[in-house]
């Protein structure tokens, strides 16, 4: 009984006023991720290893950013998880991230993708040819997206299904024109093209379950001029009816905060903050300085409420937790490639600040895996997609006696045992050795 009310409840979940489609379930751990975890428990100690050992039970978002991940039989891959899902008793909620647009993350290089508008002779994507992408498209739709919609509409049926859509992607569109990738024609048509198709195919293979489109972060959209543009670029989409709402701090590490009171100045803003008010309220700390910015997305509580405002009472919020329960470890908050001092923030779970807005807190960057590489990879041969992000003054790497960091989505044993030994207390109550 309580397996076919779980398929009721997430069927309803997709308008946009249904039911909160986290609540109810168990969330789904994937083997693949206790299995790589696992090898960094054995050389574990002390908090790292408590903090690692009660991640083994905790569910994350498993990144589709490759064609190779969505048929199979084994946990690496789409049909494998939902076979898996499904099996359990009642079927545990999955969330996938949908990541493989031509000319994926035209301003940066660490996660480039395996498909492009045009490519080069050693097969990596051409940004600077300009061009409608009508291959690249082409090739996303019919290997990719279709595919993709294949297994979800055959095994994902009493599985309860989150899908987030393209992160980085439409936020380039908003504010990132100026950079020759990312406003070449060829990676506009990708990405306006591309993104609808994904929504509407995936929607219509899987009714049942809900979409969020990934909204950046506070420190990158909180500023007004940002949001409105990256409203209008979703607007323009037309997929706002088919969208339970939107994530935030994807793979990110912003600290989550709490929410201010809403005191809008004329630009629509939230002015609370600003000038200099309110500075000893707790959600106005700023460990980014964004306030003396005029960026009221100080946390990602106060940039989801300043998307609230922007988008309308109808639509709902995850933030990404995975990484950010320390908030104030960077020198430079634009530094997003594996900062050193970074901890595991808060558990998933449906238990958030407001819960009116916001649908959850979830680990949608797996806790673990790297950012990207640094210039020389640990096997001592140079990083293809090195990004010079990786090489910040506060990413781990930079510095005398510290390791090589492996490629993007790869696992690194430094990272994670440095993000469990300072893991936050949180409003989840997280449990470890020291609490």
């Amino acid at each position: 009984m309580r397996a076919f009310f779980g398929v009721l409840f997430i069927g309803m979940a997709l308008c946009q006023g249904g039911g909160n489609p986290f609540e109810g379930h168990d969330f789904y751990v994937n083997p693949s991720y206790q299995k790589e975890l696992s090898t960094s428990i054995a050389t574990a100690t002390g908090k790292a290893k408590a903090v690692m050992q009660d991640m083994l039970q905790i569910s994350s978002a498993y990144w589709v950013d490759v064609k190779a991940k969505i048929t199979g039989t084994n946990t690496s891959s789409v049909q494998g998880i939902l076979m898996d899902a499904a099996k359990k008793s009642p079927p545990q909620l999955v969330l996938f991230i949908v990541y493989d647009l031509p000319n994926r993350d035209c301003d940066a290089k660490a996660s480039n993708g395996e498909i492009c508008c045009y490519a080069n002779a050693d097969g990596t994507c051409n940004y600077d040819k300009t061009g409608n992408c009508a291959e690249g498209i082409t090739e996303y739709k019919t290997t990719y997206i279709d595919p993709f919609a294949e297994v979800l509409k055959k095994y994902a049926g009493n599985v309860p299904l989150v899908l987030l859509i393209e992160p980085d992607s439409l936020g380039n569109l908003a504010t990132n024109m100026g950079h020759p990738h990312c406003g070449n024609s060829a990676t506009v048509a990708s990405y306006e093209a591309g993104i609808p198709y994904a929504i509407d195919t995936l929607s219509a293979a899987a009714p049942h379950a809900a979409l969020y489109l990934d909204a950046c972060h506070g420190g990158w959209l909180g500023w007004s001029d940002n949001l409105g543009k990256y409203k209008t670029v979703v607007q323009n989409m037309g997929v706002l009816n088919k969208l339970r709402g939107f994530a935030t701090n994807v793979a990110n590490y912003q600290p989550t905060g709490e929410m201010c009171p809403w005191d809008p100045d004329s630009s629509g803003r939230n002015n609370y903050c600003l000038n200099g008010q309110h500075q000893t309220n707790i959600c106005c700390k700023d460990p980014c300085k964004l306030e003396g910015q005029w960026d009221a997305g100080n946390n990602e509580m106060n940039y989801v409420n300043e998307l609230y405002h922007t988008f309308g009472a109808s639509y709902h919020y995850i933030i990404d937790t995975g990484r950010n329960g320390v908030g104030d470890m960077r020198s430079d908050c634009s530094n997003w490639c594996n900062p050193r001092g970074a901890g595991i923030g808060a558990k998933p779970t449906t238990k958030t600040i407001n819960t009116t807005i916001i649908d959850a807190y979830f680990w949608l960057k797996t806790p673990g895996e790297s950012d990207g590489c640094t210039q020389t990879l640990p096997d001592g041969s140079q990083c293809a997609r090195y990004d010079s992000m990786c090489g910040s003054v506060d990413s781990i790497g930079s510095k005398s006696g510290e390791p090589k960091v492996p490629e993007a989505g790869k696992w690194f044993d430094y990272q994670i045992k440095q993000l469990a030994a300072n893991c936050e207390w949180d409003p989840t109550g997280w449990v470890s050795e020291e609490d």
